[in-house]
C-alpha cells in the first residue's frame, strides 16, 4: 500500500513538472511571437534609458572625431590653439618644469580614519555651484569616478566622488550631465592639487563627457610605482595604509541606478575618502626615501618630484574616439582570427568564405545597431553568439533566438532587447537576402532612423544620419558592382597583409627595471628581465607587472639624457590613430641610414621605432620614400645603383668613370641565368645578345661558365643562395669580410643583454638591407655605377650604398651633431605626415639619442678594438 502511494506521488510530481515545462515553453514562444510580430516598434519607446535625458553630448555615436575644448588665449588678444592640442598644455608643462613642493601637505592637523555616516549628495545645479565654491577654497581634494559601459556605446560617467578633509561629496553626473562644466575651473586650476588613484582612464572620461581637464594631479598609483610597492591597486593601499577592506566587485555594479544601495554608497565614498590620507602617507615615504637613498649632496634625484612628474604626465592625455575603415571590421577580423586559432578541429568552418562573410555582416550590423540604440556591442550580440549564428546558420527566427540563447547561457538577458526588436534583420542577414554590406547598412539605418523609422532619434544617434554615407565612401559615378568588387578585393588584400605581417603578440610588456638605488631605469619586455635573472644580475621585486632591481651599478640613468621617453609605459596601439587590433613596427629613421650610424647612436635605441597600423604605415612609408628622394637630390647621392661592373676588371681597364660602363644588376642576373640554363638550346642571335650583357659587367672580356656562375650570385639573397645550394648539392661560397657583428661576446656587461634594447620593449635588430633594401656596401661609386666586389652584398633591384655615403658625408662635414640633426629631420617628416595622436610620453623630435656604454659593455668601442 505504501509503495502504491509513493508511485502515485511520483507520477503526480512528474506530471506537474512536465506541465510547468510545457507552460514555460509556450510562454517563451508567445513572448517571441509578440516581440517579433510588430517590427515597426522598438524597445526604446518603452525602455527609457537614463542617458536619453542628456540634452547635449560631446562624444556621440557617429563616426566623426571628438572635438576638444578650444580655450581662448586672452593674453594674446584672441586666437585659439589647434583642435588636436591639449587646451591646458602650457599650464601642465609649467608644472612639469617647475613642480610646487609646498603643495604636498595633503592633511591639516589631526585626521581620523573613521568615516562618518554623513555625506553630501549633489544632484541640483545650485548644489553643484556650491560644491565648486567649496572646492575653489581648497588646496587639495580627492577624486574618483564610476563608469557605466554595458548599456552605452561609448560609456559615460555615472558618478563622481570628491572628498576634502572635512566632507565627502557624491555628484550625480546623470542628473547634472549638462551643467558639469561648472566644475571645470577647479579641475583645471593649477593652484589646486587633485588626488587620484590610477587616473589614466578618469582623465580621458572627464574630457569625453564634460570637457573637464585635470591640471595639477597627484596619482597615488604613480607613487606606488616610484616606491616599487609590491602592488599598486587601491584595495592594497586601503588595507596596508588605512586598514580598510573594500569589495572591488562593486565596481561592476550598475551605477546608473537611483537611489544607490547603502553598500554602493559606502564603496563609492571609500574610494575617495581615504585618498588624502594615503597621499599624505606616501609623500612622507617618498621624502624619507629620497633622504635615505641620496648618496651625496650632489644627487638631485627626488622620489617625490618623480611621482609628481609622472602624475602630471597623465594630465596631458587626450581622449580620442576609436575609428576603423568600416563598421565592425576590426571586431570581425579579430573574431575570425581567434576562432581560426582556437578551434583547430573546426578550422574548415573558419576558412569557409561564407562563414567569414556572415561574421563580417553580423559584426557590421551589430556595430550599427549599438550606435543607433546607444548600447555596447557585447550587449547587442555577444562574440559567442556571432560565431554560433555564422557556424549554425539557422533558417528560422525561432532557431536564431535559440542559437543566441544557447551561446549566452550565462546571461539572463539573452537575446538582448535589440535582437528581439530587430530579429527580422538578423534573419535576413543569415539568409543572405539583403545583399552586400554597403547596401545593407544604409537600408538598416533608414529603417531605424529614417522618416518612418522604428527607433527614436536621440543626441547619440542623430549625427549618424548626417555622416554615415561619408563613412562608407560611396561613389555614384562608378557602377555598383565594380565598386563592391574593388572594395572587397582591397579589403581582402588588406586583411591578408595584416594577418601575415602584423605583430602576433604584444610588443610592449611594460616590465620595469630599477637601479640598485630604486630609481626606474626603463620599461622593457619579459625576455630582458629573464636574461638578467638567469645570470644573477638582478632580483625580482614585483610579479604583476614584473619588475626587477639590478644588483650592479649601471653606467647611466634616463634622466642623464634629459628625456623621459624610456621611463614611460607604452601602449600596444598604433601611435597614429590608436588602432589596437593590429600593428606593425615602423622605423622612423630608415634602416638604410641608421645601420651606418656610430654604435652609441643606434644600439639599444627604441625611441624611433614605433607601432603603426597598416593604414598609417602606408602613409608614413609613402612620406619617407618622398623624402629619400629629397635627400638624394640634396646630397647628390642617387638612391639606386643604375649599373654594376666587376671591380677587378674595372681596375685593369683603368677605371670605370663612364656612365655607360657596367650593366643593370637585374639584367645581369637574368642574362646569366638564361645562359646557364638554356644557352646551348637558344638561337645564336639571342645567345650573343645575352653574352654581351654579361660581358659589360666583366669589362668586355670573354667569359667562362665560372664567370656566369659568379654573375648569377649578384643580388642573390641568402635564402636564394641556400636554395641554389640544395638544388646543385654544392656550397656556394662567397668571401665575406669580417664585420662588427661577426663575433659574439657574452659577458656580464653593464648594459642591456646583447640582442635586447635596454630602453625599449623588444629587440629590433637592424638587418643589412633595412626597410628599403639598402645594404651595407664597401664598394666604390662612379657616376651612379658600382664597382662590385665579390665580398659585398647587393640587392637585385639595384639598391646601392646611398645610406652609407650620406651618413659618411654627415660625419665628415658636421660630426655627430650632423647625424642628430638628420634624425630630427626624419622625425619631423614622420610627424608632419601622420600627425600622430598616441605617441608615448617623452617622445620628442629633438631627442638626442646620446648613449654611453660601460667598461664591460659589448657595445663599447674600446672593447671592440681590444677584442678585434
Amino acid at each position: 500500500m505504501v509503495v502504491n502511494e509513493k508511485v502515485k506521488l511520483a507520477i503526480t510530481v512528474a506530471s506537474l513538472v512536465a506541465a510547468t515545462i510545457l507552460l514555460a515553453a509556450e510562454y517563451r514562444r508567445r513572448r517571441r511571437r509578440k516581440q517579433t510580430s510588430s517590427p515597426s516598434s522598438c524597445y526604446l519607446h518603452s525602455d527609457i534609458k537614463p542617458q536619453f535625458g542628456f540634452k547635449r553630448v560631446l562624444a556621440d555615436n557617429s563616426f566623426s572625431g571628438f572635438k576638444h575644448l578650444k580655450k581662448k588665449k586672452l593674453e594674446d588678444g584672441g586666437g585659439e590653439k589647434p583642435s588636436d592640442s591639449h587646451p591646458y598644455e602650457s599650464e601642465i608643462t609649467a608644472l612639469l618644469e617647475s613642480p610646487r613642493l609646498d603643495e604636498f601637505e595633503f592633511l591639516r592637523g589631526e585626521y581620523s580614519l573613521e568615516m562618518s555616516g554623513s555625506y553630501v549628495w549633489v544632484e541640483t545645479e545650485s548644489e553643484l555651484k556650491k560644491l565648486a565654491e567649496t572646492l575653489a577654497k581648497e588646496k587639495v581634494f580627492a577624486v574618483d569616478t564610476e563608469q557605466h559601459s554595458l548599456r552605452s556605446f561609448l560609456g559615460f560617467t555615472a558618478l563622481i566622488q570628491i572628498s576634502t578633509q572635512e566632507e565627502d561629496f557624491l555628484v550625480d553626473t546623470i542628473a547634472l550631465h549638462d551643467v558639469m562644466s561648472i566644475l571645470r575651473p577647479v579641475f583645471s586650476n593649477p593652484d589646486i592639487c587633485k588626488v587620484f588613484h590610477g587616473a589614466d582612464n578618469d582623465v580621458i572620461w572627464l574630457q569625453r563627457d564634460f570637457h573637464i581637464y585635470v591640471v595639477n594631479m597627484f596619482d597615488t598609483a604613480k607613487a606606488c610605482e616610484v616606491l616599487a610597492k609590491p602592488q599598486r591597486s587601491l584595495a592594497y593601499l586601503l588595507e596596508s595604509v588605512c586598514g580598510v577592506s573594500t569589495n572591488k566587485l562593486l565596481q561592476r555594479e550598475d551605477w546608473r541606478q537611483r537611489p544607490l544601495s547603502e553598500e554602493m554608497v559606502r564603496y563609492a565614498r571609500t574610494d575617495a575618502h581615504y585618498l588624502l590620507y594615503i597621499a599624505d602617507s606616501m609623500t612622507a615615504e617618498l621624502k624619507q626615501r629620497g633622504i635615505e637613498d641620496s648618496s651625496s649632496t650632489d644627487d638631485k634625484f627626488s622620489f617625490l618630484l618623480e611621482a609628481s612628474r609622472r602624475s602630471n604626465m597623465i594630465c596631458l592625455q587626450l581622449y580620442t574616439k576609436e575609428t576603423e575603415d568600416f563598421p565592425g571590421n576590426a571586431a570581425a577580423s579579430s573574431l575570425i582570427y581567434r576562432h581560426l586559432n582556437g578551434h583547430e578541429d573546426n578550422s574548415s568552418i573558419s576558412l569557409d568564405p561564407k562563414f567569414q562573410e556572415l561574421v563580417r555582416e553580423l559584426c557590421a550590423w551589430r556595430d550599427l545597431m549599438a550606435r543607433i540604440h546607444d548600447e555596447s556591442t557585447r550587449y547587442v550580440l555577444s562574440d559567442q553568439a556571432v560565431i554560433a549564428l555564422a557556424s549554425n546558420q539557422p533558417v528560422t527566427p525561432e532557431q536564431i533566438h535559440d542559437s543566441i540563447a544557447q551561446a549566452d547561457l550565462s546571461s539572463d538577458s539573452s537575446p538582448s532587447a535589440v535582437i528581439c526588436s530587430h530579429l527580422d534583420d538578423v534573419f535576413q542577414l543569415t539568409q543572405h537576402k539583403l545583399g552586400k554590406l554597403d547596401v545593407i547598412l544604409p537600408l538598416v539605418l533608414d529603417k531605424c532612423l529614417g522618416t518612418e523609422g522604428t527607433c527614436p532619434i536621440s543626441v547619440f544617434n542623430y549625427s549618424l544620419l548626417i555622416n554615415f554615407n561619408t563613412k562608407l565612401t560611396t561613389n555614384r559615378s562608378t557602377p555598383k558592382r565594380h565598386k563592391s568588387l574593388k572594395r572587397f578585393t582591397r579589403k581582402t588584400s588588406r586583411d591578408l597583409f595584416v594577418k601575415k605581417f602584423s605583430c602576433k603578440a604584444p610588443v610592449y610588456h611594460n616590465c620595469r627595471i630599477y637601479a640598485n638605488d630604486g630609481r626606474l631605469l626603463c620599461y622593457c619586455d619579459r625576455r630582458k628581465l629573464e636574461w638578467y635573472m638567469s645570470r644573477g644580475l638582478a632580483k625580482l621585486v614585483e610579479e604583476d607587472p614584473l619588475a626587477i632591481m639590478l644588483l650592479f651599478e649601471p653606467k647611466g640613468r634616463p634622466e642623464d639624457e634629459g628625456n623621459d621617453f624610456y621611463i614611460q609605459s607604452k601602449k600596444n596601439i598604433c601611435v597614429g590613430c590608436g588602432e589596437g587590433d593590429h600593428y606593425l613596427r615602423y622605423r622612423i629613421i630608415p634602416s638604410c641610414y641608421r645601420v651606418h650610424f656610430p654604435e652609441h647612436l643606434k644600439s639599444h635605441r627604441s625611441h624611433d621605432i614605433v607601432l603603426l597600423c597598416v593604414d598609417c604605415h602606408e602613409v608614413a612609408h609613402a612620406a619617407a620614400e618622398r623624402y629619400k628622394k629629397e635627400v638624394a637630390k640634396e646630397f647628390g647621392i642617387p638612391l639606386f645603383v643604375r649599373r654594376v661592373l666587376d671591380s677587378v676588371e674595372c681596375e685593369s681597364a683603368g677605371g670605370g668613370d663612364s656612365e655607360d660602363a657596367g650593366v643593370s644588376p637585374l639584367h645581369l642576373r637574368t642574362a646569366a641565368m638564361a645562359l646557364l640554363r638554356h644557352g646551348n638550346r637558344m638561337p645564336s642571335s639571342r645567345r650573343e645578345e645575352l653574352l654581351q650583357t654579361v660581358k659589360m659587367y666583366y669589362g668586355g672580356r670573354d667569359i667562362s661558365e665560372e664567370d656566369l656562375e659568379k654573375a648569377l650570385l649578384i643580388g642573390m639573397s641568402p635564402h636564394e643562395r641556400r636554395k641554389l645550394e640544395r638544388k646543385k648539392g654544392v656550397t656556394v661560397s662567397v668571401k665575406q669580410e669580417n664585420s662588427n657583428n661577426g663575433s659574439s661576446v657574452e659577458e656580464h656587461s653593464e648594459e642591456a643583454p646583447p640582442g635586447g634594447d635596454m630602453n625599449g620593449e623588444s629587440s629590433v635588430v637592424g638587418d643589412d638591407s633595412g626597410g628599403d633594401g639598402a645594404p651595407e656596401l664597401n664598394d666604390t661609386q662612379c657616376n651612379g655605377n658600382i664597382l662590385h666586389q665579390q665580398n659585398s652584398k647587393l640587392s637585385l633591384l639595384g639598391h646601392g650604398p646611398h645610406g652609407k655615403q650620406v651618413v659618411e658625408y654627415l660625419l665628415k662635414e658636421y660630426g655627430e651633431d650632423g647625424v642628430r640633426d638628420f634624425c630630427q629631420r626624419w622625425r619631423k617628416v614622420f610627424v608632419d605626415a601622420l600627425h600622430p595622436r598616441h605617441l608615448p610620453g617623452g617622445w620628442d623630435v629633438t631627442h638626442s639619442g646620446r648613449r654611453d656604454f660601460g667598461e664591460f659593455s659589448v657595445y663599447n668601442p674600446t672593447k671592440k678594438v681590444s677584442t678585434g
